[in-house]
Order: C-alpha cells, then structure tokens, then sequence
C-alpha cells in the first residue's frame, strides 16, 4: 500500500478542500482529545506507531512528486511527543524538502516549530489548531495536547520565521467554546491571516468520552443533536440552521478583524471566503 495517497478520507462532498496528497508519517495519537474522530475508524488510536517502512517508502514515492501539495497529517498528527526524540516527522521533511511539491503541516503541537529551517526551504503552510484559549476546558477537551498559550506562541514563531499560519477553532461544542471572539482578536493581534471552523459532530465513541467527563453539559447538547440534529456522512451534526447562525457569527468577528474565513464539511456553501484549508497563504517558489 503506498504511503502517499490522494487526500480524500470520507469520500463525500462534505469535504471542499483543494486537491492534495497526503500521508501520516505515524499511526496513532497521543493528544486523547476526547472529540477525537479517528479513534471511529483507527483501532488503538491512542497507541502511537511509525509507519512501518516508512523513510524508505517516502524516499521512493517523492521521486514522482510534481509540484503537487502535500498535507501531513489529516489523521494523526505528525508531532506526537515521541517525535522530539524519534524525528520521524523531521526526517520526512529532509527528505520532501529536496523534491518538488509543498507542504501543509496540521497539528495541534508547538514542536512544530523546531522545523522552521526545513519548512522554510519550500513552500509550506501550517495549519494549527487551537480548540479554545480557555486553559482549562482545554485541559478538560484535550489532556495531552499542549496549552493554548504555547500554540499560540508556536504560530508567532512560525510567523516570524516566514511561515504563514492559518488556525483551527474546530470542532466548535455549543455551551462549551462556540464564543471564541477573544480568542479570535488575539489572533489577529498576531499576524494571522485565515481562521478555519467546523462543529462538533457526534459518533458513539466521541459523545460517550464527553459524557463521561461533562455529563450536565451533554444532557444540555441531546436534543440539539439526537431531536433537533441530522445525520450527515455517519455522524450526528447540529441541525443546519443552528450551524448556519452560529458560524456566520463567526464568520462575522473573522472578516471585521481583516482575516478570511473557512469553514470544514458543514455543507453550508457560501460561508467560507477562502480556500477551507487555509492553503491559499501558501508562498510562491521563488525564483
């Protein structure tokens, strides 16, 4: 099986980023956000694996690159802890770095930044994540991941280093951190340039993790997703009215602070104003 493939991982119209490639340079994650999607479809998720074979694969496969825009990861993000000390991730982008495609990084991790003399060798943009800037529903929400304030740091780093960075407020849970107003300004207060958001959307597995942590919260969330909700593409969403206002607020706060929008497979055409994945900030080859 080729470690490169063509990103499209829910085979539906639900997703509308541009055309990419994609690969995970390991298996698993170690953030345990208890949202997490993939833990649906990846047995283990919390169990972090390299890709078997993997710098011997990729140096094969990069060969046949051809400008083409190359996204790590879209299901486990490429700095789990053990890349401080593996530098799996690292020694996939030595290798990229020498053939000719771009790279998007998406992450949840400031270890990013120790590559910024790699990503700055070709035409890279990060797209980080930060679900809120409130430090302890984010403990609550994501246990392992790093805090806000030092992935809002990592995108000044990033920034500064000339690498653009687009953000994450995903998966927006409503009662929990659908205001994210404050957290939007302070972004822009930054240099970011594109804001990306998407509602929670229920599996069995993820509602049952928040249950166990945020009863009274879910017993609020029932009837907005299993009376009032739909079924789209195997998961239970808000209905789409309630995700159409709650985002163009959203969208509102984004564009008044002089940023683009994006939105990800909420099937409510018009709202995003840009590329869903923030790829458009990706520089040009220079000459």
């Amino acid at each position: 099986m080729p470690l490169i493939n063509n990103f499209d991982p829910w085979r539906s119209g639900l997703c509308t980023c541009p055309s990419k490639l994609t690969f995970n340079p390991y298996t698993g994650c170690d953030h345990q956000c208890l949202y997490c999607y993939a833990t649906n479809y990846i047995p283990n998720f919390k169990e972090i694996h390299p890709k078997k074979n993997c710098l011997t694969l990729l140096r094969q496969e990069a060969t046949k690159l051809n400008g083409q825009t190359l996204s790590l990861s879209n299901s486990s993000d490429p700095y789990p802890q053990i890349e401080t000390s593996k530098k799996l991730t690292r020694q996939c982008l030595e290798i990229l770095t020498q053939y000719n495609c771009k790279i998007q990084i998406i992450t949840k991790s400031n270890i990013v930044t120790r590559d910024n003399d790699l990503l700055s060798k070709i035409p890279t943009t990060v797209a980080l994540t930060i679900t809120t800037d409130n430090e302890t529903i984010a403990q609550i929400l994501e246990p392992n991941a790093p805090t806000p304030n030092n992935r809002i740091r990592a995108a000044q780093v990033l920034q500064k280093a000339g690498i653009p960075v687009s953000i994450r407020i995903d998966p927006l849970i409503p009662h929990l951190n659908d205001q994210p107003q404050k957290l939007i300004k302070t972004l822009a207060d930054i240099g970011i340039k594109h804001i990306t958001c998407s509602t929670y959307k229920a599996k069995p597995d993820n509602w049952n993790r928040l249950y166990h942590v945020l009863p009274k919260m879910m017993e609020q969330l029932k009837p907005l997703y299993f009376m009032n909700g739909e079924k789209i593409g195997g998961s239970t969403l808000l209905s789409s009215s309630y995700r159409y206002k709650l985002l163009k607020n959203i969208r509102e706060t984004v564009l008044a602070q002089g940023m683009q929008f994006g939105i990800c497979r909420e099937a409510l055409p018009g709202l995003s104003t840009a590329a869903c994945d923030g790829s458009w900030l990706m520089p040009k080859w220079s000459d």
